[in-house]
């Protein structure tokens, strides 16, 4: 069984392999169920394959815009205080998704039919958009229930960070130590610790070693408030610890190749070039 720290490090891996195998687990089990419910009847009014394409097109349709609705939770997280605009947002989202799904559903179907010398119908255009939406909103809504919940494990079982403040709250805190919360325990990590940031939506991932705690952040804020720490900026979504670095190689397109003490390699974009040579003191 994986350790925690492997989890950790692909958890978005885990998470595609679990929702991957939960979709066609579900449709296989729908494409056996539609066959022998047909059985009941003593006669089969389609060919044995026929569910399967059925199932199984729907759900590559559905997994080749699961991407999608990552990005979107990642980028656009619903925001209970602009509830009309989230609600908005999502609605639309949902409507795409299932336009996406459908297209590439049938586009399998059609090409799967064609090639057995037999033409697939899909139906009256309207009518048939109008009942695959009624299951795609709810599937829609499982699946961001189910990635939400999934990183919600993840972050009670490896932790989530949160900056320790002194006395009041300054302008612009300065963080020296930070709160970790793992499965009802707390512990303290020194800010120094951290070897680089990673930003993932709504939060920063703290790189400690092989160990990763999220912190509710952005990096644009986090990076400048631990540039005194000297943690630098140096793509648009990393900002590094300079005394973890262990190399750095120039590359053909201007960028640059950060290699750290742990032997992570991280990007140095032509942006945040001078910048990261200013704070370096080259």
């Amino acid at each position: 069984m994986p350790s925690l720290n492997h989890i950790q490090n692909y958890q978005e891996r885990y998470m595609w392999l679990l929702l991957c195998g939960y979709i066609f687990i579900n449709n296989t089990i729908n494409a056996t169920s539609n066959i022998m419910e047909a059985q009941r009847e003593s006669s089969l009014s389609f060919s044995w394959w026929e569910p399967f394409v059925w199932e199984y097109s729907s759900a590559v349709g559905t997994l080749s815009v699961l991407p999608a609705i990552v990005w979107l939770l990642k980028t656009f997280p619903f925001n209970w205080q602009r509830i009309y605009s989230s609600v908005l947002r999502y609605f639309l989202a949902s409507v795409l998704f299932s336009l996406a799904h459908v297209f590439i559903m049938v586009m399998l179907r059609k090409l799967i039919y064609f090639a057995q010398d037999r033409y697939y119908d899909f139906g009256v255009l309207w009518f048939e958009l109008i009942y695959e939406y009624r299951k795609d909103l709810w599937g829609f809504i499982f699946l961001i229930f189910v990635i939400k919940a999934y990183n919600y494990i993840i972050s009670q079982l490896c932790g989530e960070a949160a900056p320790i403040l002194e006395g009041e709250e300054p302008t612009t805190p300065q963080y020296d130590r930070l709160l970790v919360k793992k499965l009802g325990k707390e512990f303290i990590v020194k800010v120094n610790e951290v070897d680089w940031l990673e930003s993932s939506g709504n939060y920063v991932n703290l790189h400690i070693g092989a160990r990763i705690y999220p912190l509710r952040a952005t990096l644009t804020q986090l990076s400048a408030q631990l540039a005194p720490q000297g943690f630098c900026r140096i793509h648009r979504s990393y900002a590094v610890r300079l005394d973890a670095i262990d190399s750095i190689t120039s590359l053909p397109s201007g960028d640059s190749e950060i290699q750290l003490h742990t032997g992570k390699d991280l990007s140095l974009s032509r942006r945040y070039k001078e910048q990261f040579k200013a704070q370096l003191k080259l």
